[in-house]
């Protein structure tokens, strides 16, 4: 790695880790370490820079604080994949459209769509009788080929009984729910809560069962309050990033500040 245009200014006040860090950010950013790289070792970055161990650790670890590097014990560092963006806690997209909306691709393997009687939280969920049928759609979710999110998914079964026969690998439910089905999703309610994954997640999801996971939880409705859908997905916590733009209030009701 050629740093000599990048190099130390010693007579600066700032941290010669945070300029080390500034530099390697700017490497990773520009794409002059790509993802998936090993940056140097640390005795390389120790004699390129003149400074001491310490210091690269030092700015390593806030690089990797920051998201931007993976430190494997006996392997080195490498720049981290790019998380995508998921807006679907504030947008009322599906996965398939947010890849699609990021020029990335999505497959999924389809491991369960079957018909089955609806359980006690799901029936509350979708506001079904007990033992109503429903239509289980379990997913194991790939962008660009990459393990994205274990997904499994619920809809009542009279709002669209041939579902059953549809392939779901490459599909959009959402488009399909609406341009085929005519079943449009106006509302929904989401939340986002970290857990540690149980064995079933962990082995869904490829990670150490422990490991920490997002779950989003969703339920859509039709314009006239009916719920016709109902979702959970589970996120490794590493490759998570869900984004919420916020708007304050403005309007005289608003509380005083404190």
């Amino acid at each position: 790695m050629d740093t000599s245009p990048r190099g130390l200014d010693r007579s600066s006040p700032i941290p010669y880790y945070f300029q080390l860090q500034q530099i390697l950010r700017e490497l990773i950013e520009q794409g002059e370490l790509k993802e998936d790289e090993r940056l140097p070792g640390e005795n390389q970055l120790c004699r390129s820079f003149e400074v001491s161990r310490t210091v690269v650790r030092q700015a390593l670890g806030e690089l990797e604080n920051e998201g931007l590097v993976e430190r494997h014990r006996g392997r080195g560092t490498f720049v981290a994949r790019k998380k995508l963006p998921d807006f679907l806690v504030q947008d009322l997209t599906g996965l398939y459209e947010e890849a699609l909306a990021h020029g990335r691709r999505i497959q999924s393997t389809v491991r369960k769509l079957e018909l089955v009687p609806v359980g006690g939280p799901i029936a509350r969920e979708l506001a079904l009788a007990e033992d109503d049928p429903v239509i289980l759609l379990d997913r194991i979710r790939y962008i660009d080929g990459e393990l994205w999110t274990a997904n499994t998914t619920y809809l009542p079964y009279e709002l669209c009984p041939e579902l059953l026969h549809e392939d779901m690998a490459e599909q959009s439910l959402y488009e399909l729910l609406e341009h085929k089905y005519g079943i449009t999703i106006a509302t929904a309610t989401r939340s986002v809560e970290a857990i540690l994954a149980s064995s079933s997640i962990a082995n869904a999801l490829g990670i150490g069962e422990g490991t920490a996971v997002l779950v989003l939880r969703s339920t859509s409705f039709k314009d006239d309050g009916r719920p016709i859908e109902y979702f959970v997905s589970y996120y490794p916590g590493e490759k998570s990033l869900f984004e919420v733009t916020l708007s304050r209030r403005r309007d005289s009701t608003a509380a005083a500040d404190v």
